[in-house]
Order: structure tokens, then sequence, then C-alpha cells
């Protein structure tokens, strides 16, 4: 067996040897990231206290030409039971970059809503995503939706224009099409969703930006309303925008966000194709309205090194504050390198949804990216 391994290694080696490599090839680039995290949750009837392996992606990407740049990304975390949790293709896309002003990508990608949705993981700052960011950008979606990272299939144009005397641009712009279904999945409905953006950058550093979303979600199963029981496609109109400040300058990081949602949801988060929350088409209590905003600040204690942080995020699932959710969080950060990094935060949560609405959660995250 030893000897077959060895021949068959030898003469692998030999053939690449002699073999002409693609040029393409010496694009290639991999790359990834991992997030191991401890997380303390005190909320009454369901506390945890568990170390746990948040994410973990593998990334290729590289270049066709001089024009055209291409990218896919795998994630791991958890099972391989669900949609929401098991190995799963989060990236796949092309896109040709030739002129700045006007760039053109096709696959599966970040929704262009809001400023947050497309930062990365590490960078972000905290121990997750702003709750109004998760719920109406694509994380963990309002609307039912499996989880899908903030991304969609589908087409998207964007680029940036109107260069100042010292050669920066001022205005950016993004509008994409896609199927409404979230990642790895068909469209059922034949609508497409309608998202986008333009921000403006008055002054190094700072970014102001208004977005919009027209669209639906559906699901094909079964569903009872006041005129009976119904079997077929329902879709569920989606209407979102958000305003977005950000202030990143020295090592400083400030940013807020505001969007709100109207339409409805339905009752069960998808978690897989092939159970019941596919084709469970009920209604959620929580109406056809949503809204929430964050304002975050991460200041440098040692500027590229230690950083004090702070966020207020609230988020409101149905019209007025009945359901508001509202988290203060505090927290640290020390970075060994560019690409270790240690976290760590407190929060405060008053959840009005609750019979008891208060409670804290520790949150530590060592995470690293080669």
């Amino acid at each position: 067996m030893k000897k077959l391994l060895l021949a068959t290694a030898v003469i692998f080696s030999s053939l690449t040897a002699t073999a002409q490599t693609p040029k393409w090839i010496n694009n290639v680039k991999l790359s990834g990231f991992g997030i191991v995290q401890y997380q303390y949750n005190g909320k009454e009837n369901s506390k945890s206290n568990s170390f746990n392996l948040r994410n973990a992606r593998i990334a290729l990407d590289g270049r066709i030409l001089s024009d055209w740049y291409w990218k896919m990304q795998i994630q791991f975390n958890g099972n391989t039971s669900t949609l929401g949790s098991s190995p799963r293709l989060v990236d796949l896309f092309v896109e040709w970059q030739k002129y700045s002003f006007f760039r053109v990508k096709a696959g599966q990608f970040k929704n262009p809503f809001t400023f947050e949705n497309p930062i990365h993981p590490v960078e972000q700052g905290f121990m997750g995503y702003a709750q109004v960011v998760d719920k109406l950008a694509g994380f963990s979606d309002r609307a039912g939706t499996h989880s899908s990272n903030g991304r969609d299939i589908g087409v998207q144009v964007q680029g940036d224009f109107l260069k100042n005397s010292k050669g920066r641009n001022l205005i950016h712009y993004q509008v994409a099409v896609t199927d409404g279904q979230g990642i790895n999945v068909k469209d059922i409905d034949q609508q497409k969703n309608l998202i986008g953006g333009l921000w403006v950058m008055p002054v190094k550093g700072m970014r102001l930006g208004w977005f919009g979303w027209r669209g639906s979600y559906a699901r094909k199963g079964q569903w009872t309303d006041a005129e009976g029981d119904h079997n077929g496609i329902r879709k569920l109109q989606q209407r979102r925008y958000a305003f977005s400040a950000e202030y990143c300058t020295n090592d400083w990081t400030i940013r807020s966000e505001y969007a709100h949602s109207t339409g409805y949801a339905f009752a069960k988060t998808m978690n897989n194709t092939n159970d019941a929350s596919a084709s469970d088409c009920a209604l959620s209590s929580n109406g056809d309205k949503a809204q929430g905003v964050y304002a975050m600040v991460i200041a440098p204690i040692i500027k590229e090194k230690l950083h004090a942080k702070a966020r207020y995020d609230m988020y409101q699932p149905s019209k007025g504050a009945a359901k508001q959710r509202t988290q203060y969080e505090i927290g640290i950060d020390y970075e060994f390198s560019k690409n270790i990094k240690l976290s760590g935060e407190y929060a405060y949560i008053h959840d009005r949804a609750l019979a008891k609405p208060n409670y804290s959660i520790i949150d530590m995250q060592l995470s690293f990216r080669f």
C-alpha cells in the first residue's frame, strides 16, 4: 500500500511539473477564517453557558483575464441537517470590473442593503450583527427565510464616480435584482426583488447612505385564513428602506443605521427544504411592520492593537414597542496581529416580549484568518 501511494505521488508530481499551468491559476487565492466563541446567556428558562464554534469559512477567489473577478466561499458551523447551520455555499459570483463606475456582478452575493451587511464578521466589531441588520438584510430574516448570511441569488450593477480634486470618488451606487428566496434556493413566485443603495462620501472616511428594497418572499404549501383552507403559493410583499451614517478615521469607527420594513412574515422560519417548515404558510402574529436602529463606536486605546467599544441596539419586530428588544453593549478587543483577535463584551438585554424582560449576556470570541 505504501509503495502504491509513493508511486502515485511520484507520477502526480511528474505530471504537474511537466504540464503547462494555465495563467489564471496563478491568480487564485485561498483564504478563510474561524471564530471560536464562549457565551453565557442569563435568559430566564433558557440559560446557557457554553463554548461554541461560531463560524468557519474557506474561500477561493481570483481573476480571469484582467477584467473578471470571481469568488467562491463555503461556510461550516454545526450539523448538516438544516439550511440554517449546515456546511453550505454562501458566495459564488463573477464580476466584470473593467470600469470603476460600472461593474456587473452575477451569482450569489450580499444584498446591497445597509452598510453593516457586507462587513467581514471578524471586522464587524461585536458578538453579532445588529438586530435590525440581522432581521431586515437577509441573515435570520423576519419574513421567515432560512439563514442566508445577508445574501441572495441575482445580478447587480455598482460603481463609484464624481472624483474630487484629490481623485477620491464622492458617490457610490449599487442596484441588484434577486430571487428574494435566500441562498441556494430557486425562486418560487416569479417576482424578483429590487434592492439598491446610494451613498455620498463628502469627506475622507465618511459615508452617508440611503437604501431601498421592494420585492417578496413566498412559499408553496398550505394555510388557513378567514376564507378557508388554501393550498398553493403564498406571496408576502416586502417593502424596506434604511438610512446609514459612518465615519472611520485614525482607527476610530462610528456608525449608526435605521431600517424600516412593511410586509407580513411567515410564523415559522424555514430550516430545511424537506421538512414541514418549508410548506407552512401560516402568518406570524407580528403583523406587517418592523423597525430598528443601532449606534456604535469603536475607539482605540492603543492604536491598531487595543480597542474599547459600545453599542446601543434596538429592534421592534411588530408595530409599536410592545415586543421591543434592546441591547446595551460594552466591550474590549485586543489584536495580537492583523490575523488574530480576542474580543469580549457584556450585554444587558431588555426584551419586552418576555415575562422577565431583563437578563445579561457575556460573550468572548477568538477569531483568526488566513
